[in-house]
């Protein structure tokens, strides 16, 4: 594996707070820098190093590159889908100003980067079922756009300048360790967190909406794995489809009452966030990335959901 000194901006998030240990014990303690808006490290990340940045003040973090000695940055800070559609503009401002900055930083500094996609690239008109790595990309939301616009942006920096640019089109993540943060998916980690409290759980989605999710181990394998193939197999770089599953609410319901038998599942559906589903993917063609980095996930929705139930504190 490549010593690698790696910064990782919106560190707090769900997927950061993890990442950063996980890339701790990849690289090593001294090796991993957490950066993110909020100042409440002390609670997530209380032995890793740690700055408070901004993603979008460029003259801040370049200064935290050449500082730590950066060669690797991880871009995930990023407001999501729902929140997104209440706040457009800064949406825009966060996710495309912020990746802009990333990039130029890496390039000034010849930094590799990692910024994740998202199955929100897609749209109305994309197929649904199995969408192939290269399809028409038409996204209903200002999350949406982002990811698709921060998608060309990283391969014209490759083609252009050629940084090291890399990343995946990310589904739903799961996780027992963090709470998601706005996301469309997010009923995907509430509904076990309602099922040993109240064994009952009222889903914002509707009954037969199929998405593709992830369990964060996996989500987490993803980044090193990608970072750390070998560029020449590498014909897309950006924007790879993973995924491990794809299930509706009551699929998922059945899962856990493997585990709780008298689990209710019931339905109150969020029309804003069942539009934003029902213009995503049913099913992605992951083929390129195990082709080109040998992807394999290691969790299906019924080895998820024990380990959920094994480890929920509540």
């Amino acid at each position: 594996m490549t010593k690698r000194r790696v910064l990782i901006t919106g560190a707090l998030g769900q997927i950061g707070s993890e990442l950063a240990l996980y890339l701790r014990d990849c690289y090593g303690e001294d090796n991993v820098l957490a950066t993110d808006l909020s100042d409440k490290k002390e609670r997530a990340l209380p032995e890793m190093h740690f700055e408070p940045l901004d993603v979008t003040d460029r003259k801040r973090l370049h200064e935290l590159v050449k500082e730590y000695r950066i060669d690797t940055i991880i871009n995930l800070a990023a407001i999501l889908s729902a929140t997104g559609e209440k706040l457009p503009n800064l949406t825009w401002e966060v996710n495309m100003g912020g990746l802009v900055n990333v990039l130029e930083v890496a390039r000034a500094e010849n930094c590799s980067v990692f910024t994740p996609s998202s199955i929100a690239a897609f749209g109305d008109s994309t197929p649904k079922v199995l969408t192939p790595q290269v399809t028409i990309q038409r996204p209903s939301t200002m999350y949406g756009v982002t990811k698709v616009a921060g998608e060309v942006l990283c391969d014209y920096y490759h083609k252009r300048f050629g940084l090291d640019t890399r990343g995946v089109r990310y589904p739903g993540i799961i996780s027992y360790k963090t709470l998601p943060g706005g996301g469309t998916t997010d009923y995907a980690v509430h509904i076990y967190y309602a099922a040993l409290q109240k064994k009952a759980y009222t889903s914002f989605i509707a009954e037969g909406t199929k998405m593709d999710m992830m369990y964060m181990p996996d989500a987490l394998k993803a980044v090193v794995d990608l970072i750390e193939a070998d560029p020449a197999r590498l014909v897309n770089r950006n924007a790879f489809n993973v995924t491990a599953m794809s299930f509706a609410p009551e699929e998922l319901a059945e899962a856990i009452r493997k585990q709780i038998p008298d689990f209710e599942l019931s339905y109150d559906v969020d029309p804003i966030r069942q539009a934003i589903a029902d213009s995503w993917p049913d099913s992605l063609d992951d083929h390129c990335a195990r082709e080109e980095w040998d992807w394999s996930p290691e969790y299906d929705i019924d080895r998820m959901t024990e380990d959920m139930i094994r480890n929920i504190s509540i």
